[in-house]
């Protein structure tokens, strides 16, 4: 059984990001959504430490992410946070893409 290294460090990056928002600017919607997202991404990634095909939960948590903070910086134009957590949600839907993409190995 691999551990999903990669998606685990996503995950701790949507909850600080969300730790963040609210110690800097006491924003509890940004702690509320990096709890919510940052909690999502960890049991995404929990399911595809234990099955690597069982990937439905972190891609759905990081499609939406791409989504809605790739419109925040649209809009804004502003790499922090927005730029960052779009750029890193969208690599993280192509890393979840490619696993969906590969054919199982015959053992």
């Amino acid at each position: 059984m691999s551990v999903d290294w990669l998606g685990y460090g996503y995950a701790a990056l949507i909850a600080s990001g969300g730790v963040i928002g609210y110690v800097k600017a006491g924003s509890v919607p940004s702690l509320a959504a990096g709890a919510l997202f940052g909690s999502l991404a960890g049991f995404g990634a929990y399911q595809i430490s234990n099955d690597p095909n069982n990937v439905w939960v972190s891609l759905v948590t990081s499609g939406a992410l791409t989504g809605v903070m790739g419109k925040r910086f649209y809009g804004s134009r502003k790499f922090m946070p927005a730029g960052l957590m779009a750029g890193a949600s969208l690599l993280m839907v192509g890393k979840l893409s490619m696993a969906l993409l590969q054919k199982p190995q015959a053992s």
